[in-house]
């Protein structure tokens, strides 16, 4: 039996491609939903493509009390702003004329809808977008979040270690990102002592055809899809995959 692998990362708006480059290769992917949100962060916002060049979609918090930025969890959007019909007007703008905007936009137009239910958490948002186009591109990975988890420790390497203990995981593929502060924090010797692997996940964004030259990279995914379509979406992402960097305790 193959080494069970895991990923973990905060549930992000539109993520780019990359993003699901990590959940297409690992077996179990986290979505890290219990820790506090980022001001201005990609948990909140992403960029599309339009004629006048990249354009921000941004999503607006309900303000705590106190200025407090809350767990991503518990993080309202604001409702009371018209962000959805915006977000979807200037997508539907930005990408009417591409190859698969028949098949693309009712999609994301379904899942940016407004709900039924009268509260609406960041986390689930974010959460169900991202599970629907993973498995409308043929990404069969299995999903879960860290708040349902039993995780006691708020350590930010232990919790890791936690998870990938919960998940039955002895590989773990983090961001390429995170590499300075798990190094910094001694994460090697502590995943090592665990018997668990550590990888960096590497990714070099392939360009594929877009409108309106020259190619920009680090788009959201609909981007993508609008230019490719659901059906090739995946091969191409697959094309931008480099070999992971594994972290040896010395």
């Amino acid at each position: 039996m193959l080494p069970k692998k895991c990923a973990i990362m905060q549930p992000t708006y539109l993520p780019w491609i990359g993003y699901f480059d990590l959940i297409d290769q690992v077996d179990v992917f986290i979505f890290l939903d219990n820790v506090q949100l980022e001001k201005s962060s990609w948990q909140i916002r992403n960029r599309i493509k339009t004629h006048q060049g990249p354009l921000y979609l941004s999503l607006d918090r309900k303000r705590n009390q106190g200025g407090e930025l809350p767990l991503i969890m518990d993080t309202e959007i604001n409702e009371q702003q018209a962000w959805r019909k915006k977000h979807l007007k200037s997508i539907y703008n930005a990408y009417r004329k591409s190859a698969y905007f028949d098949e693309i936009f009712p999609f994301l137009e379904k899942r940016l809808a407004k709900p039924s239910c009268s509260i609406q958490y960041l986390a689930s948002l974010n959460q169900s977008v991202i599970e629907a186009i993973s498995d409308r591109i043929g990404i069969k990975t299995m999903f879960d979040k860290a708040s349902g988890l039993d995780i006691k420790s708020t350590d930010k390497i232990k919790r890791l270690l936690a998870i990938c203990q919960l998940t039955k995981s002895s590989i773990y593929l983090s961001p390429f990102g995170s590499r300075k502060y798990l190094n910094e924090g001694g994460a090697p010797c502590e995943f090592s002592k665990k018997d668990i692997q550590l990888y960096y996940h590497q990714y070099t964004s392939p360009s594929y055809p877009q409108l309106y030259p020259p190619f920009v990279s680090h788009l959201s995914i609909i981007d993508l899809l609008f230019n490719a379509g659901f059906d090739n979406a995946l091969s191409i992402i697959r094309i931008g995959r480099t070999a992971s960097i594994r972290e040896i305790n010395e």
